[in-house]
């Protein structure tokens, strides 16, 4: 149950995220809103991880693969999306996002990280993919083809390597997750700081509700939802963590349609549902892994 509610916590902080972007690039540029999540994000998790008594990894071998980790999910990813999102719609944003666990599977499969997929849950995630092939609908003309959705779409193949590095290099290793989150974060604020000269010194706009987006998009969106991310990682698998992927596109679709007015039909509802019924399957009879320290 404790993992059903992580996930369901998860999909729904992190399927906002579109919607948190797409208001907050009213405001900031692309690089503007990167540094915004990693920074808010980075001080939201600090706190909590001293808070809690614990520390940052104190050896260089760590901070190395914490650095790797934090460019593939986080300064890379954060970046596209901003980019990506410039020209497509938050909605089609969590759908195409929704890629991630098949990029995961191949990427687990190839480095030896996923815990041997049974056929019930590969054909889960061949549903999952359905569902959102039905939500894109690649046969209808003017279909979304640009770099904003090249660059989305490459957002969602970063997270899949990084998730497959993290289980394969972070967790599991006696580090508390909260100071694993909190030092990637750290990491990928320094790495997006480094992206500043590409835009990211433009003047701010002042909207206050573009800017209270911002920090919505920075604590909860990235910050809380990041360290979820990193426990789900722990406790089930990469692959397991990228399922939740499937869920984004009933969030981010939904939000769209409800708040910003985007586009909603019954065929987005239909592969909603096929959506949710591909990461039910894919998440039955999960192997139990072996217990991670996490905070």
């Amino acid at each position: 149950m404790s993992s059903w509610f992580r996930v369901a916590a998860l999909a729904l902080l992190w399927g906002s995220t579109f919607l948190w972007i797409e208001v907050a690039l009213t405001a900031l540029t692309p690089v503007q809103v990167t540094l915004a999540r990693c920074l808010l994000g980075s001080a939201t998790l600090l706190v909590v991880c001293f808070g809690a008594g614990h520390r940052l990894p104190g050896d260089r071998q760590t901070w190395r693969h914490v650095t790797v980790a934090a460019f593939f999910c986080n300064a890379l990813p954060f970046a596209l999306f901003s980019v990506g999102q410039q020209t497509v719609d938050s909605g089609v944003a969590g759908v195409l996002n929704a890629t991630t666990p098949l990029w995961s599977l191949l990427i687990g499969i190839a480095v030896g990280t996923e815990r041997s997929p049974r056929p019930l849950r590969l054909a889960g995630l061949l549903l999952g993919f359905l569902g959102v092939v039905v939500i894109f609908a690649p046969w209808q003309a003017g279909g979304i083809v640009g770099w904003g959705a090249l660059a989305i779409v490459g957002a969602a193949a970063s997270y899949a390597v990084a998730f497959a590095y993290m289980d394969r290099h972070l967790v599991g290793r006696g580090m508390p997750t909260i100071s694993l989150s909190a030092a990637q974060l750290l990491a990928a604020t320094g790495l997006t700081a480094l992206a500043l000269p590409a835009g990211g010194l433009a003047p701010i706009g002042l909207d206050p509700a573009a800017l209270a987006g911002v920090v919505v998009l920075g604590v909860a969106a990235t910050g809380v939802t990041f360290h979820l991310t990193y426990r789900i990682i722990a406790a089930e698998g990469a692959t397991n963590a990228a399922t939740v992927g499937y869920l984004l596109p009933v969030v981010s679709v939904a939000l769209g349609a409800l708040v910003l007015d985007e586009a909603f039909s019954p065929r987005i509802a239909a592969g909603m549902v096929v959506v949710l019924a591909g990461v039910a399957l894919s998440r039955r009879a999960v192997p139990a892994p072996e217990p991670a320290t996490a905070v």
